[in-house]
């Protein structure tokens, strides 16, 4: 899809890289010539990570985003082995799925702390870097379909993610003018490692149901989205084809979101043979009678 190439002398910085959607994107970045630097706080789950895409192309960087100077160490160290860094990626994430009464204040901190004030240090971190040096650069956010829409039972996250979003098209109006873009991906349901880890968690809450089968029967285009797809997106917003790209947070799933939202869509459900039947009952309407004919100069002929 994209040329081999296409990120040659670039170096990504991606959070949350050892795993799941972050490992992803990072995986595809090296395979279109990139070097990327993977932030993450297990260290043997970056350590894999490493082995499985090449030493030479990954720098694994042990960081909790949470705390603003182990950003700005980890940051540091990426600079003093690649020499630039020129693309950040914010996926790092975290998330409880449960009803909001029953979370503890510092369950809902550790989301926010993690998930907005972890995106907040790292873009400031880098973006005052590329500011400071006359830089452009790119970051992209992970964002999450319910930060516009809301969602119960994910409360903290969704918060959070709305915060992200707003930093995504506040900085793309303030920082444009250095030459940095801020854009972001919104992804539906997808089977990344963490996602179905919270599946398994919550199964026992609804007996008898498959949720994959669930989740997946409200999506239109009827499955769960492929990995591959996002990390091709990501890609794209990241590279030199997207450069007049500023502010934009681009959801990939399935059309679920409007699906959800639409008031008649229960609808889906009603058989076709119903739909025949109901047409079948319904009277044609009569023909629209013609337009009078325009004369050469504009007005209705007689």
């Amino acid at each position: 899809m994209f040329r081999s190439d296409l990120f040659e002398g670039h170096v990504a910085f991606v959070t949350g890289g050892g795993s799941g959607l972050g490992r992803a994107i990072a995986e595809q970045l090296v395979r279109h010539g990139a070097r990327v630097a993977i932030a993450g706080r297990r260290e043997d789950v970056l350590a894999q990570t490493v082995r499985e895409l090449g030493s030479e192309h990954v720098l694994p960087v042990r960081c909790d985003i949470r705390f603003a100077d182990e950003v700005e160490d980890a940051v540091a160290h990426a600079l003093a082995h690649f020499g630039h860094i020129d693309s950040l990626v914010n996926s790092a994430a975290g998330n409880f799925v449960a009803p909001t009464e029953r979370l503890s204040t510092n369950a809902f901190k550790l989301i926010v702390d993690t998930v907005l004030m972890g995106t907040v240090h790292c873009t400031m971190t880098l973006g005052k870097h590329w500011i400071e040096r006359g830089q452009r650069g790119s970051v992209l956010s992970i964002s999450t379909n319910y930060a516009s829409t809301g969602s119960a039972f994910v409360v903290p996250s969704g918060c959070a993610k709305a915060g992200v979003e707003n930093l995504i098209k506040s900085l793309a109006a303030e920082w444009g003018r250095y030459g940095l873009r801020f854009v972001g991906i919104s992804p539906g349901p997808f089977p990344t490692e963490g996602a179905m880890a919270q599946l398994r968690i919550h199964e026992d809450l609804l007996p008898g149901i498959d949720i994959p089968t669930l989740i997946t029967e409200r999506i239109p285009l009827g499955r769960l989205g492929k990995v591959q797809e996002l990390a091709d997106l990501a890609l794209f917003l990241l590279s030199p084809n997207a450069e007049y790209i500023n502010g934009e947070i681009i959801r990939i799933d399935g059309g679920e979101t409007p699906h959800l939202a639409g008031e008649f869509s229960f609808l889906s459900d009603v058989p076709a043979e119903v739909w025949e039947k109901k047409a079948g009952g319904l009277k044609r309407q009569p023909a629209r009678p013609a337009e009078p004919a325009l004369s050469a100069v504009g007005g209705a002929s007689v």
